[in-house]
């Protein structure tokens, strides 16, 4: 269908008069009788009805607007998915509440003026598509998985190794300590069920626990932290890791501990992603601002598996 004459009709069917509506249009009311002519013959129906007052709707027009609208909210979408520059920044978190959440919410308090979309995507394959396609403009991630280099045409920078935490409950045998090394966390069982096989953070956890014998069970539905936090808890056997920048609330009464791990601390690395062609003109401000604002990596006494180092 042609997009004037499905937006003609639109502007029409609100403005109740065809005059009014060549107005808005800056065409003559001959042309949009003769476009909402053309769009009635070609789908075999009355969209209006003339009266004294103007242009009334059918019942077929009634049911066409709604469509007719989306028709144009479509054609909009595609306009600005080729004009990366008309739309806010679209950047990639692993979630709401995680480090790299609080990184973009650095960069908003900063750079305010720049509008932003933060979406949730699930897998660095679904990142990588959505980066190659110009979905996005950014993700956050672990750079890669082993055996899955990125693509030649994704760009990569390191912007923050935050250090793991051990998360217990009051009754847990490690809940008074100030600090545990990772040693002494072997033979406790640490329970992360939002481990997915796959994933770039299942391949890091799995090097961390080939690297320092540890056990770490991924058994039991993921229903979500508050879940996880309950039953850490409740259950003195149980333990979690977390990230040191995780920002997360839980009822006072849980009891709950945050415990720094050490000798070495292990660190979970978040790189930015980005296509190398990628316009979006605040782009080069994102990375500028993280280049700046973030901590460093590579740090002395801490750990990452070697597949996460800067290519």
């Amino acid at each position: 269908m042609d997009l004037d004459t499905i937006r003609t009709f639109v502007v029409a069917a609100d403005a109740g008069q065809f005059q009014e509506a060549a107005a808005e249009l800056a065409v003559t009311q001959q042309a949009v009788s003769k476009r909402i002519a053309a769009l009635e013959r070609s789908l075999g129906v009355r969209l209006f009805t003339r009266t004294a007052r103007g242009a009334e709707l059918t019942i077929d027009g009634q049911a066409f607007l709604p469509h007719a609208r989306e028709l144009l909210r479509v054609a909009e979408r595609a306009v600005a998915s080729v004009h990366t520059g008309r739309r806010p920044l679209r950047v990639d978190v692993l979630a709401s509440r995680s480090a790299q959440s609080g990184l973009m919410r650095g960069f908003h308090r900063a750079h305010p003026e720049i509008e932003l979309d933060v979406v949730m995507l699930f897998d660095i394959e679904t990142a990588v598509a959505a980066l190659r396609s110009g979905a996005i403009d950014a993700s956050f991630r672990a750079v890669a998985v082993p055996g899955r280099p990125l693509p030649e045409d994704i760009e990569s920078v390191r912007v923050l190794d935050e250090s793991l935490q051990l998360l217990t409950g009051p009754a847990h045998a490690l809940a008074g300590a100030r600090s545990v090394t990772v040693s002494q966390l072997a033979g406790h069982r640490i329970w992360m069920p939002g481990i997915v096989p796959g994933t770039e953070w299942a391949a890091y956890y799995a090097d961390l626990v080939a690297e320092f014998g540890l056990t770490i069970e991924a058994t039991g539905p993921n229903f979500g932290s508050d879940a996880l936090l309950d039953t850490i808890a409740d259950t003195p056997a149980l333990a979690t890791f977390m990230g040191e920048q995780t920002r997360l609330v839980w009822p006072a009464d849980h009891g709950l501990r945050r415990i720094p791990v050490t000798d070495p601390t292990p660190v979970y690395p978040h790189s930015l992603l980005w296509h190398r062609d990628n316009p979006h003109p605040a782009l080069a401000t994102l990375r500028a601002h993280l280049a700046t604002a973030a901590a460093g990596h590579g740090a002395a006494g801490t750990w990452t598996p070697g597949w996460v180092l800067p290519r």
